[in-house]
């Protein structure tokens, strides 16, 4: 049983919400999320650059990219971007303006 969740670790794959300058969400997947959440803070992803400072607000852990897709592609939605609005209510509301 170890050896399967040392395994399937490395495989995870991540869908990620970042709260930008501009108190819009950025919402993306990755197989590593160490990584491209460093890429997004040092400014070399295009689409997020200019709304630096940015910070990870949320996010899900899945064991297929195919499943990690589909669920930022969910959450791009309308009903998405209302779920994560009340998931992250009280943060939100508490984060200074």
């Amino acid at each position: 049983m170890r050896s399967f969740w040392r395994g399937a670790i490395k495989k995870m794959h991540y869908t990620y919400v970042l709260l930008l300058s501009n108190k819009k969400f950025y919402i993306g997947s990755t197989s590593n999320l160490k990584l491209r959440l460093k890429d997004h803070k040092n400014g070399r992803v295009k689409s997020t650059r200019q709304f630096l400072p940015l910070e990870l607000v949320y996010f899900e852990c899945c064991f297929s990219k195919t499943d990690a897709i589909k669920r930022e592609y969910q959450l791009k939605t309308g009903f998405g971007r209302g779920y994560l609005r009340r998931r992250l209510e009280n943060f939100l509301n508490n984060t200074p303006t």
